[in-house]
């Protein structure tokens, strides 16, 4: 299972470099959403599949699942899920400004 997860991972950096490296803005967004989700994808497989209890304040003899993977998870979804909303409003405002979303636009020299 964990080798079916990390060739997905492949494949959905391998899409977000893909989208990185094109010259419109809103697919370079899309292609750091996507390399997002491929390292939240990452940090799990990292962490491994647990079995185990949830850790409650309770005396038990089994193992405990471990849940600092989930965690950080957790926190890494709320910031990209913030970083995206604040570059998808800064695109928004230079299209608006601009009225272009290429880059080769957008900076201004032709012929360097």
């Amino acid at each position: 299972m964990e080798t079916l997860i990390i060739m997905l991972i492949g494949i959905l950096v391998a899409v977000a470099t893909y989208l990185i490296l094109s010259r419109n803005i809103i697919r370079i967004i899309l292609g750091t959403a996507v390399f997002s989700h491929a390292v939240h994808l990452l940090i799990l497989t990292m962490g491994g599949l647990k079995q185990g209890n949830v850790p409650l304040l309770k005396e038990a003899d089994a193992p405990y699942a471990d849940a600092l993977p989930q965690a950080l998870i957790l926190t890494a979804i709320v910031i990209s899920f913030a970083v995206t909303a604040f570059i998808l409003v800064l695109a928004y405002r230079t299209y608006q400004d601009v009225g272009t979303e290429d880059l080769d636009e957008l900076r201004g020299a032709k012929n360097e």
